[in-house]
């Protein structure tokens, strides 16, 4: 094999390889896309569930001192 084909060959291995790095990269990236979406998803559902529960703490009676202080 010539050094220019030896050359070339090695050229395309990198190529391979890169492309497959790349296609490995792209499916992590999409699969914590996902987890990025739920979990958006579920601070969304807490920060509603927090509100609702300080709107009902406020309509709860002011504390006051028992009468013996």
């Amino acid at each position: 094999m010539s050094d220019e084909q030896s050359r070339i060959t090695a050229l395309e291995e990198l190529v391979a390889y890169q492309a497959k790095t790349i296609e490995e990269l792209s499916d992590q990236v999409a699969e914590q896309w996902k987890v990025i979406e739920q979990t958006r998803q579920k601070l969304d559902r807490l920060t509603e569930r927090f509100l609702t529960l300080e709107e009902q703490s406020l309509d709860a009676p002011a504390i006051t001192k028992p009468p013996h202080y």
